[in-house]
């Protein structure tokens, strides 16, 4: 008997299938994929943008406090003159 669990998720670069949640902790090993697009629709929503990227690996860098490395007393005032 086969269980399905319906996902979203992104195919990225590498054409590996980034989900946008994480699988639940019943989930077996191996799965069988099918993959499901609308031909019509070729633009990925914002929503769906954001969501891939605030769940994506790749940005866990920005959390470190060695990346602040400025300051509000670093550069100038920039003025603008109307």
């Amino acid at each position: 008997m086969l269980t399905a669990i319906e996902m979203t998720g992104t195919i990225n670069t590498r054409q590996l299938i980034e989900l946008d949640q994480q699988l639940p902790d019943s989930a077996p090993e191996r799965v069988r994929v099918i993959v499901l697009y609308d031909e019509t629709d070729k633009d990925i929503e914002e929503k769906d943008w954001l969501g891939a990227a605030s769940n994506n690996d790749v940005f866990d860098f920005l959390s470190d406090d060695s990346e602040d490395i400025y300051t509000l007393a670093d550069g100038r005032l920039v003025e603008h003159e109307e």
